[in-house]
Parts: structure tokens; C-alpha cells; sequence
């Protein structure tokens, strides 16, 4: 089991957190919400909750909830460029069926 980031994602996670100032890493997981059913929850995290999995990936710490893993095993959070857009990108293996939007997807 495991959630891995891209060496483009972990570059720019760590260079956000050193702009901050501060931050153990990054937490993902999931949430009920969309036409689909889940969405992904990404934020920076300050520090480490108890019960957190964790995983390191080119060095930055990625925290995930136990209730979350089973929904984002083996994904790979990459953070990629496509003209004037970027951002982050989950490329989740277990996902079945996404919305039309994009926003939430199920397994």
C-alpha cells in the first residue's frame, strides 16, 4: 500500500513549503462529495495526526487518513503543465467511473 508523488508534484510541494515557512509535508485523502461520489482533499500539513499512514516520496512527506487509503492506493499525485494551466493531477488506478467535470470520481 502506498500513495507516491511524482518528481514534478514533490518539487513544487517542497518549494511551497519552504516559501511557507513551515510543514511536515502534504495530506491527501478523500471526501463524500460530487455526482460521482468522492473527491480528492489535498492541503499542506503542519503536523502529524496520530493515526496518519505515512509515505515519502523524493523527500516530502505524503500524510493519508486510514479511512482514505483504500479509495487512493497506488495513486500517484504528479503536478503537470499544459499551457497556461497547471496544477495538481491524481493518477488513481482504482478509479471506475469520473465525472464529466472532472471533480469527483468513484471506485
Amino acid at each position: 500500500m502506498a500513495v507516491t508523488l511524482s518528481a514534478s508534484a514533490a518539487r513544487h510541494v517542497a518549494n511551497f513549503m519552504t516559501k511557507r515557512g513551515k510543514g511536515v509535508g502534504i495530506r491527501l485523502g478523500v471526501k463524500t462529495s460530487g455526482c460521482s461520489g468522492m473527491a480528492y482533499k489535498l492541503e499542506y500539513a503542519d503536523e502529524q495526526a496520530g493515526d496518519d499512514l505515512v509515505f515519502e516520496s523524493h523527500g516530502v512527506k505524503v500524510l493519508v487518513d486510514p479511512k482514505s487509503l483504500p479509495y487512493i492506493d497506488g495513486t500517484e499525485l504528479d503536478f503537470v503543465k499544459e499551457g497556461l494551466n497547471e496544477g495538481f493531477k491524481f493518477n488513481n488506478p482504482n478509479v471506475k467511473d469520473a465525472c464529466g467535470c472532472g471533480e469527483s470520481f468513484n471506485v
